[in-house]
């Protein structure tokens, strides 16, 4: 199954240090009304990294419950330790999710063997379909084109979040593209670009904010009006880059408090809220 639109990466709520799930199932029941084609729960955008294992399977199990079907959702899982991912798959398996969201292992920094050994096993420990991300300012080491053509024989290596941060590399990637690998910007500020050279979409943090726009480039592109993709580009792009300006996700929590779909813009260390000076920045762009 190709993967092709606007994914968003979900956030995770927090109130008073726990997950607060009504405001959860208030941004998911928002989304759902906004043409959006799945979500991405438990990403580096979901604060992954601070979620503990209790709260990760219920985090997976009441979005299930809240989407009920409606779009595909794939679950933030990745790491550096090849084993101990094989083993969590069995936990996100119980959920009949439609596929995983898996990283490139990090800090370990293989080569490029590695990262194909690393993928090629948790691709036959499991069933569910798999989409690479690749985000080497994050990871420390970079999935080659050549790397990523030749996982993408891998009967369940169905797509790609590309966030190389190399244009080139990108450009390569989207005019010669594996067979049956559906192309995904992760790069929110190359969304429109990476439509224009043929990509699927994007799974975009900044897609919390105004999605109906970014859902309506993704549409003009397909029905071959980019002037039209054009113009509404230009009013998302201007804003892009402020909601990046500080850690993600800690401007987009500020946003969705303002607007009053969480209850709280209460992040977990390391990361802290943000400045006074970007809240006067949102502020004014998003007129609060």
């Amino acid at each position: 199954m190709s993967l092709r639109g606007v994914f968003v990466p979900l956030i995770t709520p927090f109130k008073n240090d726990e997950v607060d799930f009504n405001s959860y199932k208030k941004m998911v029941d928002n989304y759902l009304t906004k043409g959006i084609h799945g979500f991405i729960p438990l990403g580096t955008t979901g604060e992954s990294p601070v979620i503990s294992d209790r709260e990760y399977e219920e985090i997976v199990e009441k979005t299930m419950e809240y989407v009920d079907g409606k779009v595909p959702v794939y679950v933030g899982l990745g790491g550096n330790n090849t084993k101990k991912l094989v083993e969590k798959l069995k936990v996100v398996e119980k959920y009949k999710v439609d596929g995983i969201l898996s990283v490139s292992p990090y800090y370990s920094r293989p080569d490029q063997r590695g990262i194909y050994e690393h993928f090629r096993t948790i691709s036959e420990a499991t069933y569910l379909d798999i989409i690479l991300y690749n985000i080497p300012y994050r990871t420390g080491r970079n999935i080659e084109n050549e790397t990523i053509h030749k996982l993408a024989e891998l009967k369940n290596i169905v797509a790609i979040k590309d966030s190389c941060g190399d244009m080139k590399q990108s450009t390569d990637l989207l005019l010669d593209p594996p067979k049956d690998l559906s192309i995904l910007t992760g790069e929110d500020a190359s969304f429109f670009s990476t439509l224009a050279l043929g990509g699927d979409g994007g799974i975009l943090a900044s897609s919390h904010m105004r999605t109906e726009e970014f859902v309506k480039v993704y549409n003009d592109i397909k029905n071959n009006d980019n002037l039209a993709a054009l113009e509404t580009w230009k009013e998302l792009y201007s804003f892009v880059p402020l909601l990046f300006k500080e850690p993600n996700p800690t401007p987009l929590k500020y946003c969705l408090y303002k607007l009053g779909l969480i209850e709280s813009s209460e992040v977990r260390l390391p990361l802290l809220e943000i400045t006074d000076e970007l809240k006067k920045e949102l502020d004014k762009v998003f007129k609060f």
